[in-house]
């Protein structure tokens, strides 16, 4: 996980293949219905561990990291890739270039599954220079290889189909994560149903801390630590931190379990869960002593098998059937560098209040997306924000699906997508909007 966001440009080659797909804005997870999800198997915790071992000695005979543009994050891409190929996945390196030095990324694609509803899960591979990078993010690639592995020994049948990705460069500012998303066709963007990152979750003085984002996959995740009788805070410490940053901004549905990082792990936390008051959840943080010694093999056991439970809750339970929705197809002119501009959409014959997964699908035509602010505004005027500006967002367009906490609002009245152009010499319009119920 970077130390703070950083202003990064990912560059040059895509190695194009037909197996790297992944899309625009997506159709919202859809919750999982209680059957006919399949129970996840326990993922060994010696297993993890061994994939640990092998990272930490591919850093020790590369200069002690696995940092971008070094040999031992190739070598890391080269362990993880070899495993993959074994088992029985489809494949895919991408390339890219930042600072200088060529990055990579590697995706890897399970057969079957609906290939319009595409469950993502990913960490990053690479460390930062000055050490071998265990816990950040050795545990995280571990338990996600893991967990793959496991879905080739159960021959698992999903009906999403299921998609793992390890990233480079993440430690530069999310590089290789933003290369990927941005280079997706936005018809396959939209594909993603979510996507689920999983950054630091065997630190030595460990929280249970799970992503406040997308509400089905947050719950799956409550309740699986609920049912261990574990409880859980929502995570803060790397909110927009890490990979599901790359995500979120492009409205895919994400989630995610840290274990901390330099934060020092309070009186109360300590009480709940153990470990020292006063102390950061990971003392070696950044450092050249994260290495396998710095690991709690309980939290890497437990976040690693709370892994495969998401991946088999979301990937192969029914999804509910999407609900009424409502559209403008109207153009609306949006000011360069001007005012802000609302379309509306009146919804009415509803009962009670609007959902917690309402989805807003947006289609703004803009040459430069990174001026745009984006939000929905509820009939009593609250602002729901779908979209920030961002200087280092240079694509054009804004055409993704957005989800919602809307439960506290009436269902029924005047819905607005609220859009200002916050920067000069670029121009766009509304092209089109829906609400789904």
């Amino acid at each position: 996980m970077p130390r703070a966001l950083r202003r990064a440009t990912a560059g040059v080659a895509v190695l194009a293949s037909a197996g790297l797909i992944a899309a625009t804005a997506p159709a919202a997870l859809a919750a999982p219905a209680p059957s006919p999800t399949l129970a996840a198997p326990d993922i060994p915790l010696a297993n993890v561990k061994a994939h640990l071992t092998q990272l930490q000695s591919i850093a020790t005979a590369n200069g002690g990291n696995r940092a971008h543009g070094r040999a031992g994050y190739k070598a890391s891409i080269d362990y993880v890739k070899g495993k993959l190929d074994a088992a029985g996945f489809t494949t895919t390196v991408q390339q890219f270039t930042s600072s200088g030095a060529t990055g990579y990324n590697l995706v890897a694609d399970w057969p079957g599954g609906d290939p319009n509803k595409v469950l993502m899960t990913g960490a990053h591979l690479d460390s930062v220079s000055a050490g071998p990078g265990i816990n950040d993010n050795g545990s995280g690639s571990a338990g996600t290889l893991e967990t793959a592995l496991a879905v080739s020994r159960a021959q698992l049948q999903p009906t999403k189909h299921l998609r793992f990705a390890w990233w480079g460069a993440e430690e530069l500012g999310m590089v290789g994560s933003k290369y990927y998303v941005n280079n997706l066709p936005s018809t396959e963007r939209s594909k993603i149903s979510g996507y689920l990152n999983f950054d630091m979750i065997g630190s030595p003085n460990p929280g249970y801390f799970v992503y406040d984002d997308d509400p089905t996959i947050e719950k799956t995740f409550k309740d699986y630590y609920a049912g261990l009788n574990i409880p859980t805070e929502i995570e803060t410490e790397g909110d927009g931190r890490s990979d599901h940053a790359s995500f979120k901004n492009v409205g895919i549905p994400v989630g995610g379990l840290f274990t901390g990082a330099e934060t020092r792990k309070s009186a109360a936390q300590a009480q709940k869960w153990g470990g020292t008051s006063g102390t950061a959840f990971d003392r070696c943080y950044h450092s050249s002593c994260d290495t396998t010694a710095n690991i709690n093999d309980t939290a890497l056991d437990r976040n690693s098998d709370a892994i495969a439970h998401a991946i088999w809750t979301l990937g192969t339970g029914t999804t509910t059937p999407p609900g009424d929705s409502y559209e403008n197809t109207a153009d609306v002119a949006i000011p360069d560098n001007g005012a802000a501009v609302t379309s509306t959409i009146n919804v009415t014959g509803r009962t009670g209040n609007a959902p917690a997964t309402l989805k807003a699908d947006v289609d703004i035509r803009h040459t430069w997306r990174g001026d745009v602010v984006v939000d929905l505004l509820a009939p009593d005027g609250t602002a729901y924000r779908l979209k920030n500006s961002s200087s280092n967002d240079s694509a054009d367009n804004v055409i993704a699906t957005y989800t919602v906490n809307a439960s506290s609002e009436a269902a029924n009245g005047a819905w607005k997508l609220r859009v200002q152009d916050v920067a000069s010499q670029d121009t766009g319009y509304i092209n089109s909007w829906k609400l789904t119920f």
